[in-house]
């Protein structure tokens, strides 16, 4: 179970940032496929976003799958909203629907 501090540590980044993903390692080196391709497919979509290190803290570790009730990590969160895992953001890129869902939701896009 979550204690409540890290609960409330979860729900300020969700809600004070357009895009958060929770990952094993960082996007320079990530420490499983999955989160390798769910920050390499934010980057093809020229998002900012805050990673997190589930890694580097146990409570978030634990906490996010209790955040979300979701077993798996990595977790993606636009605008306060979960949007699921590594598989599901795959198939959301591929059709246009996480595109979509980012500029539906007013996320800002690098210029590159």
């Amino acid at each position: 179970m979550t204690d409540a501090n890290t609960h409330e540590r979860i729900r300020l980044d969700v809600q004070t940032n357009d895009v958060v993903l929770y990952m094993k390692g960082t996007p320079d080196f990530p420490q499983c496929g999955f989160s390798a391709r769910a920050s390499q497919i934010l980057r093809m979509c020229n998002v900012k976003y805050k990673p997190v290190d589930v890694l580097a803290d146990a409570a978030i570790r634990q906490g996010i799958k209790d955040f979300s009730n979701w077993p798996t990590i990595p977790q993606l969160y636009v605008k306060g909203e979960f949007v699921g895992g590594s598989d599901i953001m795959t198939e959301m890129y591929q059709s246009g629907e996480l595109q979509q869902l980012l500029a539906d939701k007013g996320v800002a896009t690098d210029a590159a």
